[in-house]
């Protein structure tokens, strides 16, 4: 499994990298426009992730427009959406607001809060079937 997480903390990149990185391979990126760039260079290299990891708050660019960007790169080559990157947004923020943002307006796959479990995140990835 190809994995990207993007989180600008690295204690959290460090703690997801140590959580996925028995699942797959994972690249590690401290901000949302980083993210954007291993997106396009996989698809250059005819390759994608199947799982995105998106920290919502981070400089450059945040996760929400990461996300956004993600998407509209997938649509504009024609990625069905059975086949789309498992997207999952994480955040310290529990704001309403933000989470129904993420799933309406972005498309993110699933949302988590800051601090991450194992549990947690790997309950979600058995959701989409990824582990």
């Amino acid at each position: 499994m190809n994995i990207l997480i993007a989180d600008d903390e690295f204690s959290s990149r460090r703690l997801l990298n140590g959580i996925l990185s028995p699942l797959g391979e994972c690249q590690l990126v401290e901000d949302g426009k980083k993210a954007v760039e291993a997106v396009t260079t996989f698809f250059e290299q005819g390759k994608r992730f199947d799982l995105i990891c998106l920290d919502i708050m981070m400089p450059e660019m945040n996760g929400q427009e990461a996300l956004n960007l993600i998407r509209k790169m997938e649509k504009e080559r024609g990625v069905a959406s059975q086949d789309e990157s498992v997207i999952i947004m994480i955040t310290a923020l529990s704001s309403l607001k933000t989470v129904v943002e993420s799933f309406e307006g972005g498309g993110c796959s699933a949302y988590l809060t800051k601090p991450i479990t194992k549990k947690s995140l790997l309950d979600k990835l058995k959701n989409y079937g990824l582990v």
